[in-house]
């Protein structure tokens, strides 16, 4: 899709073939999945430089840190400069990272890494509201919901890809096969994404300021924001100590075994194309309400996993479903504000989300040494019931909460 000849608003709501679609959805899917790779090999990790559970989790804290940093100060330049651009020196980095972290020599450099590639693999976040941007209004939330079911698919693969192959070669072989596949996305991403850019006219230091000034004046921005923290923390808590579980009696798993659990949450990938047809036709508010008490749901059955792998995997697909279900009812309603600043939007949403995923990771490694799996899963219950009371105590009436930006009139 060449858009040399045209100026950026031509190309704002015109469509995206499915070729596009889908290069979105992958890319989106392999920068995620940089941030994911280190989950089922983190006992492995742990043994190999000689440190407890609870620092190895701050592996996977670095990385939501790392994330939420690049969410902050990078995204933000999507309204500044020109996004092929943008988009294609972040995966190059990342591809950087990802290299430096397969000849880490010891855990604090690993974590270092793991920081980095969280920072620069925020790209993802730049590929979904410019998918937003491109796809005409009557399709947005389809077209994000196939973009964000890459990014899940991403999330949950990277774990099937990670315990494969390291049982194949090695911890260390899973990022430097991943540094090269980055390094062919950062190719494919060039030659293939049209060229756009929406300058917001401002220096920087007042475009990050103005993300917060947006999030004062957008009130539903605020809510859907402390919704993603409580539903990325949850995401984190389960998958943070997983490998912990399944690498210790009765399970006494392999890494190549435990990332194949990451093949049962791909029911939360369909769940997203599924639910961006339903955001179209105006079910956001009860979409957000089954999804919270989906997600509380599934630590009861994952409480009721630990010497049972049925009751686990039931407990992950449903714990995926109600979290995918939430972040996309989130998005398709912080998309349908302000889209000249949807880069700022998603930075303060998405911020919010990986400050509850890192909090979540941290508190999840700490409860695991301390309590063991009930710690975990009474942590993240604790999370989920949050999220279940907040929503039964909104004031925000349904369908209300698109009015105000787009001037829809709530479904008969």
């Amino acid at each position: 899709m060449s858009t040399a000849q045209h100026p950026p608003e031509s190309i704002a709501g015109r469509g995206m073939s499915r070729g596009l679609v889908l290069l979105f959805a992958v890319a989106t899917g392999q920068a995620v999945a940089s941030n994911y790779l280190a989950q089922p090999l983190l006992d492995t990790i742990r043994d190999l430089f000689g440190v407890s559970e609870a620092v190895a989790g701050l592996i996977v804290t670095a990385a939501q840190i790392g994330y939420a940093a690049g969410l902050l100060l990078l995204l933000p330049l999507g309204d500044l400069f020109e996004r092929r651009r943008t988009i294609t020196i972040l995966a190059a980095t990342t591809a950087v990272g990802l290299a430096a972290a397969a000849a880490a020599p010891s855990i604090g450099v690993f974590i270092a890494c793991t920081g980095l590639i969280g920072l620069t693999s925020v790209m993802a976040q730049l590929l979904v509201p410019l998918a937003a941007t491109l796809a005409p209004e009557a399709e947005r939330g389809r077209v994000v919901g196939n973009v964000m079911s890459g990014l899940v698919l991403g999330i949950l693969l990277a774990r099937t890809f990670s315990g494969v192959v390291a049982d194949v070669g090695g911890w260390r072989s899973v990022y430097a096969l991943a540094a090269v596949l980055m390094v062919v996305q950062t190719v494919v991403l060039y030659v293939k994404l049209p060229r756009f850019k929406q300058s917001a006219g401002l220096p920087y230091p007042k475009l990050l300021a103005s993300t917060l000034g947006i999030a004062r004046g957008e009130p539903v921005l605020r809510r859907r924001a402390l919704y993603g923290l409580l539903s990325f923390a949850s995401f984190s808590v389960l998958w943070t100590t997983l490998a912990f579980l399944l690498s210790g009696p009765p399970f006494e798993y392999s890494d190549g075994i435990i990332g194949l659990f990451g093949l049962v949450g791909v029911a939360g990938a369909i769940t997203a194309s599924v639910v961006g047809r339903y955001t179209d036709r105006g079910w956001v508010y009860w979409l957000t309400g089954g999804s919270a008490w989906l997600m509380l749901v599934g630590f009861v059955f994952l409480w009721l996993g630990q010497e049972s792998v049925w009751p686990l995997v039931v407990g992950i697909v449903v714990l995926e479903v109600g979290s995918g279900g939430l972040h996309l009812s989130n998005q398709s309603e912080i998309y349908r504000r302000r889209p000249e600043a949807r880069n700022r939007i998603n930075s303060f949403y998405m911020t919010s989300c990986f400050v509850g995923a890192a909090g979540g990771s941290a508190l999840a490694g700490f409860a695991f040494d301390r309590w063991g799996w009930a710690g975990t899963c009474a942590l993240g219950g604790l999370v989920s019931l949050a999220t279940v009371a907040r929503w039964a105590t909104d004031q925000q009436q349904p369908f209300d909460e698109r009015e105000p930006c787009c001037g829809l009139d709530p479904p008969a």
